[in-house]
């Protein structure tokens, strides 16, 4: 089974997957947990909750071929935060190779939009792919339910226009409604 779990910025997907893992490991489940080398906001090679909560994880790159390759021996479910960096062509891997092939759940956690409110390539694969869904639901700052990210600049002030990859947290980014994105 492939899962997707999304949410806006600030929407609590890594630590929605911390608890996830721990509820596995605490019943005697194994699991692999991926994230992106591009996220290194935290450290290399973790997954960190704003909450303070952290796992170690193995890096993925554009590069990484999902298939038996993976050290999969034994293990129940793999996880994998910072998915909307995933290739389209790693999520059909991910789909073929490990859920529908070797019969491992996989739940990948990320975000649909970059900051202009375009989709990125791994959240649209996923989200026409997945066999489940999960919405993490996040609030705008008017209260509203956040559906978007928003870029600021350093007084807060909306970036319209920049590189799609830019890794920043609270400071860069904020969740917001549609009415406030296109303020």
């Amino acid at each position: 089974m492939l899962e997707f779990y999304y949410s806006t910025m600030q929407g609590g997907k890594s630590t929605a997957l911390l608890q996830r893992r721990h509820n596995l490991i605490s019943i005697g489940k194994r699991v692999l947990v991926l994230t992106s080398s591009l996220d290194d906001r935290y450290g290399v090679g973790k997954v960190t909750s704003r909450m303070g909560p952290q796992c170690e994880a193995q890096l993925f790159t554009h590069a990484t071929v999902f298939d038996s390759s993976l050290p999969l021996n034994g293990i129940d479910e793999v996880f994998i935060d910072e998915a909307q960096f995933l290739r389209a062509e790693q999520v059909h891997q991910i789909h073929a190779n490990l859920t529908s092939g070797l019969r491992i759940r996989v739940s990948c956690f990320g975000l649909r939009t970059d900051f202009r409110g375009k989709p990125f390539e791994g959240a649209a694969t996923l989200l026409a792919l997945a066999d489940t869904l999960h919405e993490i639901s996040t609030l705008c700052r008017c209260g509203a339910k956040a559906t978007l990210n928003q870029r600021i600049d350093v007084r807060g002030s909306p970036v319209r226009e920049g590189a799609v990859l830019e890794i920043g947290g609270d400071s860069r980014y904020r969740p917001v409604c549609p009415h406030c994105f296109y303020s």
